[in-house]
């Protein structure tokens, strides 16, 4: 598989710059890869964020009221359901 990449000129503040360095050579990555890392965990939060205010919107209050409100017992759980003490 061949992976694509470009260049993007970033401007940190010196601060930012330092702590950013400090920081990748902790984790043993190159600065680059610790600012790639940055983003695409930020990219991940906010995707997710999204993902779940789409489904929050297909949710049913009074599915929810009835699931929550019905009588104890039912099925027992299944294999590796348990809840263990």
């Amino acid at each position: 598989m061949k992976t694509t990449s470009s260049t993007y000129p970033l401007r940190l503040p010196i601060s930012l710059k330092a702590a950013a360095e400090r920081l990748s050579k902790q984790d043993g990555a190159s600065l680059n890869q610790f600012v790639v890392l940055a983003v695409a965990e930020k990219i991940s939060a906010m995707e997710t964020a999204t993902f779940f205010e789409e489904r929050a919107k297909k949710g049913n209050r009074e599915t929810l009221r009835r699931i929550l409100s019905r009588k104890k017992g039912g099925e027992p759980p299944r294999p590796g359901d348990e809840i263990l003490d």
